[in-house]
């Protein structure tokens, strides 16, 4: 079986319009290549003879306030939408996007997650209060980690 490249700007808009959309699953297929992005998926990406890619999207904050001391359960939790590399500001000398304390408006640039050589901006989803910032610039991240916390 021959290796397919992966587009994963076709997979992020997918994922967005799921968000958008509020489906739990989307499905493409164009030229061969099928790609199914869903909601709690099993599996975070997969090959199968038909080549098949499976990707879940970050899943929305509920909708009653979780109470629990793991920042991940917290309703305003900024998650990583990938694995990669966290940085607080556009560049090392320049100020930070955020700091703890800080309000913020839907859609402001929160920080930076580098991931396969690219810049990603992380913007918020919601505006608040910057509650706590959980991640180091320069820190590595997972997907789902959170990254912070808007009040």
């Amino acid at each position: 079986m021959a290796k397919t490249p992966i587009d994963s700007e076709l997979i992020r808009s997918l994922a967005t319009l799921l968000d958008e959309t509020h489906l739990t699953e989307i499905e493409y297929e164009a030229g061969g290549l099928r790609i199914r992005v869903a909601r709690n998926a099993q599996q975070a990406i997969s090959f199968a003879p038909s080549n098949v890619v499976s990707a879940t999207a970050p899943i929305a904050a509920a909708t009653t306030p979780a109470i629990s001391d793991d920042p991940a359960n917290h309703p305003g939790a900024v998650k990583s939408p990938m694995v990669g590399v966290a940085y607080l500001s556009p560049e090392p000398d320049a100020p930070r996007f955020i700091n703890v304390g800080d309000t913020v408006i839907e859609g402001q640039t929160l920080l930076l997650i580098e991931a396969m050589k690219t810049f990603n901006t992380i913007r918020a989803a919601k505006g608040g209060k910057i509650e706590a910032i959980l991640v180091e610039s320069g820190q590595p991240v997972e997907f789902g980690e959170p990254l912070l916390i808007i009040g």
